[in-house]
């Protein structure tokens, strides 16, 4: 855990300077063994601490805390410059499955499962939609020069939105994956 030249971050040194041949001629009760069973616990600390603040690559359809730390919210008692209290993020995926068809503003809504409270803040929505027989994908929301082919993804208390304008018939988008991360506080 340390700055690698002027970019901030967690990283764990890849290389350990280990005489081989002292260890293995060091005795267990010797002093030479005892500062090797510190380093050790010191590089197996420093994994941990590594690896438990690093974003997990895992994307389910349950709630994940996917390992990102938000800065203090600083209407907390308790989350001062002194001690600190980093956000977790949570992330969830819900399978929309289908685009909506053309039409007047065509809406399809997909429970999303997460408990609403005041302090829930959203800090990613998106989602890609997946034409599996002919092959095109896009991302949504989708921005278009042409309005009429704009989608729209938005989330209200119970449920994800996506909206697909009246330009263009997207029900060929078979799969559609909506990927959501959020604050608790």
């Amino acid at each position: 855990m340390a700055q690698r030249g002027s970019s901030y971050g967690m990283f764990v040194p890849t290389t350990q300077v280990w005489d081989v041949a002292q260890l293995e001629a060091a005795q267990v009760d010797s002093p030479e063994f005892k500062e090797l069973l510190v380093r050790l616990y010191q590089n197996v600390n420093t994994i941990a601490l590594v690896l438990n603040k690093k974003d997990s690559a895992y994307y389910d359809t349950n709630e994940f805390v996917n390992g990102q730390l938000f800065f203090p919210n600083p209407g907390l008692v308790g989350s001062t410059s002194t001690n600190p209290t980093f956000r977790q993020v949570f992330r969830k995926v819900i399978d929309f499955g289908v685009l909506p068809n053309a039409g007047i503003a065509v809406s399809k809504s997909m429970p999303h499962g997460i408990v609403m409270t005041p302090g829930v803040t959203f800090t990613r929505i998106y989602a890609t939609g997946s034409d599996t027989v002919g092959f095109n994908y896009i991302p949504i929301p989708y921005a278009s020069p042409v309005l009429a082919n704009a989608i729209q993804l938005d989330v209200d208390a119970t449920n994800i939105i996506i909206t697909t304008g009246a330009g263009t018939n997207r029900s060929n988008f078979n799969k559609c994956y909506v990927v959501v991360e959020w604050l608790k506080s």
